[in-house]
């Protein structure tokens, strides 16, 4: 069983990436920069390539790896992750136990106030709890992503018209393609804090662009999950914005979300 890492990145020095991230299987890494160049190195017996694109978009980098990828199970990765040592062991051995998994979601530690997730027991993933998974948590069989002609929608996620929602969108097309998708207690590595690409605070493009998403997730039930997002994140979210305030926007951008 053959992995590989895929890595999306902006402005990357990409002689450093496969030591700064610790990377212990075949990678590609796809920056994000100001040129269109290739360039492969070895890395402790594994094989880094290396694309640079002069484009923007994470969803469009991802894509870029993905249709690039050739290795049984892969990875789907960050810059910003520093990966533990063995890390590859864990995710065949977990394969292995799980045949019938086309993707498997691993844990990565992060800051308390980017944390959204953390897999404390191995659960099966259902598309009414698949939307607090980040991208860097998946792991896929290569080959039933591209059975299912699955790919990462270009509208969302940073460096795109909306600021985030690539990775729950991706998920939820796995499941609705009949994808067996499961969650596991099993930790890769961790998150080096840094800025955001894309948050800029809980300001109206925030509630606006998730009022898109959650049309594209929940159709008919997108308003009902906006007032439910609101409402379990208020303590965070709205201390700029009252309820009723981010509420509105969120349904601006469901009602404008198939027009915009």
């Amino acid at each position: 069983m053959t992995i590989q890492t895929l890595v999306s990145g902006v402005q990357l020095n990409i002689s450093e990436a496969a030591d700064k991230m610790n990377l212990q299987t075949d990678s590609i890494v796809i920056n994000q920069c100001d040129e269109n160049s290739y360039a492969e190195y070895d890395h402790k017996g594994h094989k880094i390539r290396c694309y640079s694109f002069n484009e923007r978009g994470v969803g469009l980098s991802r894509n870029n790896a993905l249709m690039r990828a050739t290795a049984d199970i892969i990875l789907f990765s960050d810059e910003d992750i520093v990966y533990e040592e063995g890390y590859a062991d864990k995710i065949i051995k977990a394969y292995e136990e799980y045949p019938d998994a086309d993707m498997l979601l691993f844990n990565i530690d992060v800051e308390a106030d980017r944390a959204t997730y953390h897999t404390t027991v191995p659960s099966r993933v259902h598309r009414w709890n698949c939307g607090r998974y980040p991208t860097y948590s998946f792991s896929c069989r290569r080959e039933s992503i591209h059975k299912a002609n699955v790919t990462f929608n270009l509208l969302f996620g940073g460096g795109a018209r909306y600021s985030n929602g690539e990775d729950s969108l991706f998920i939820d097309e796995c499941l609705r393609k009949g994808l067996k998708i499961y969650a596991l207690p099993v930790l890769l590595g961790r998150e080096v804090k840094r800025p955001s690409t894309w948050f800029n605070g809980y300001n109206d493009k925030f509630f606006y662009d998730r009022g898109v998403l959650y049309k594209y997730l929940y159709g008919r039930l997108a308003k009902a999950m906006a007032y439910r997002f609101l409402y379990k994140h208020k303590s965070v979210m709205l201390t700029e914005k009252t309820f009723k305030e981010a509420y509105a926007l969120m349904k601006k951008g469901i009602k404008e979300a198939l027009d915009s």
